[in-house]
């Protein structure tokens, strides 16, 4: 389909550098824009198919017993370029949404639904819709929140809470739903529900910040998908005036891609030699976390002033739709308090407590948490006999950093000569905004890099998003445990 700018007259108009049509007032309003072919829409399809590093056969073994779709698609496929994690992945899927446990199977996707529906992912949503019709039930549910039961509906608090700012949770959250009367949950239902919440919230930045497309719906004969518009272009939504001023600055002194992956492990080998030869105090170690987490609360904060309000099919599941983490930064609010993990952390809190509430579930949380954390080719883009460990934690500690989660044995130094700002700026969308992340986002960092590598980008800041909304949760459980 050609479009002109003569075709439109206020208040449209065509985006420069991406010809989409956007309009200048109104929010909200819906365009067809055509499917991109494969799996991905930042990844080229034959990519994804030469790097992945499991057999087809096996990719449709694990698909067939373990994917909610029953065959490979196409999240499976991105997913695939890792195949040890996939495995872990889907395997605490599954048992998440198809073994026993406390609550049951129609509620579970239900659970999942009001999940990613907070940040309009449409491709979640009609994977679970899906299983709704499959299994024939309740499925006046799906006209909206408000035909759910009651005690469904009492989690949307604890939903939005979880998906945009986890650290108001409280005691008294769990208090309410748990207290007695008819609509009440038990310990071990709400542990399963939070589980479910924290793993689409964090799935729906996966999905995004890996540019999954859609399955081609039969029925949607034109091949044409709904895409929001706003006052601006989603291809500026990182601000693209700040953002092209950085990436032509990210590491100093460097004039392309090349030379900064270069730069990029000159510092990882100086920072690695500072180490040895000085160890931080506390109170330097603190002071670099605080300045950090100040930091990050700016990073992409004035790109995204406009709200996005859906209103697609996927809204009528959600309420206050407005209510986000943009919002944070932007009213000028208190920061985050600093929640020390050393105080309540996952190892030694988090994963007892879930494993004795939802048994089983911890075990495989944790090898999941492990096996994003862990997984490591020993490479960087071209470069062989890398030990990435120093990375991957930047990469990891830096998203609970922005969730005010800190590391007593952590330097937060590391961050800032690690991660350029125009990777800050995909962390930041990826993680709090995740429907905001674009194509430009994803290319404007780390050029030299494998696509499978910014895939494993994407699985640690899946990860990391979910462990720290779990900790918050799990934390306000055992304080009102005690």
């Amino acid at each position: 389909m050609n479009v002109s700018a003569e075709s439109f007259t206020n208040p449209f108009h065509i985006c420069n550098i991406c010809q989409k049509v956007i309009m200048k007032k109104e929010k909200g309003v819906r365009v067809p824009r055509p499917f991109s072919s494969g799996p991905s829409a930042f990844i080229p399809e034959e990519e994804v198919v030469e790097a992945s590093q499991v057999d087809p056969q096996t990719e449709q073994i694990l698909a067939e017993a373990y994917s909610l779709s029953g065959h490979v698609d196409h999240l499976t496929q991105v997913m695939g370029l890792h195949p040890h994690y996939l495995e872990s992945f889907l395997r605490s899927q599954f048992y998440l949404l198809r073994m026993d446990g406390p609550l049951p199977l129609h509620c579970r996707h239900y659970i999942a639904i009001m999940a990613a529906a907070r940040h309009q992912c449409s491709f979640l949503v009609s994977l679970h819709v899906r299983e709704f019709y499959r299994m024939g039930m309740c499925l006046e549910w799906l006209k909206g929140l408000q035909y759910a039961p009651q005690r469904l509906r009492n989690l949307n608090e604890i939903n939005k809470i979880l998906a945009h700012r986890p650290w108001l949770i409280t005691k008294e959250h769990i208090q309410n739903l748990v207290k007695t009367g008819e609509h009440s949950w038990s310990l071990a239902e709400l542990v399963h529900a939070v589980v479910i919440l924290a793993h689409f919230h964090s799935l729906a930045s996966f999905v995004f910040g890996s540019g999954i497309n859609p399955q081609v719906d039969t029925q949607n004969a034109n091949g044409f998908q709904s895409v929001y518009i706003s006052d601006y272009c989603t291809c500026d939504l990182a601000s693209d005036h700040h953002l092209e001023r950085d990436l032509s600055s990210t590491s100093p002194g460097t004039t392309d891609s090349v030379s900064e992956l270069e730069a990029l492990m000159d510092r990882m080998k100086r920072l690695q030699e500072e180490r040895e030869e000085h160890e931080a105090s506390q109170e330097e170690m603190a002071t670099r976390f605080e300045k950090e987490k100040k930091e990050s609360l700016l990073v992409g904060s004035e790109d995204m002033k406009d709200e996005m309000v859906p209103t697609s099919k996927v809204s009528r599941f959600v309420e206050d739709a407005t209510f986000g983490y943009q919002h944070f930064a932007r009213h000028g609010e208190d920061n985050p308090p600093t929640f020390r993990a050393q105080d309540y952390s996952w190892e030694d809190h988090g994963f007892s407590l879930v494993n004795r509430l939802y048994s089983d579930i911890g075990l495989l949380l944790d090898d999941k948490f492990r096996t994003a954390c862990d997984l490591t080719y020993y490479n960087m883009a071209s470069h062989e006999d890398v030990d990435t460990t120093m990375l991957r934690r930047a990469l990891f500690n830096y998203v609970h950093c922005m969730y005010g989660i800190r590391y007593d044995d952590y330097d937060y130094g590391e961050v800032n000569q690690l991660l350029e700002r125009s990777l800050k700026v995909y962390i930041k969308t990826v993680t709090c905004y995740p429907e905001r992340t674009t194509r430009r986002m994803y290319d404007s960092y780390w050029c030299q890099f494998r696509h499978s590598e910014k895939v494993h980008v994407n699985l640690l800041l899946m990860e990391a998003r979910m462990q720290a909304e779990l900790l918050y949760t799990l934390r306000a459980i055992t304080r009102y445990m005690t």
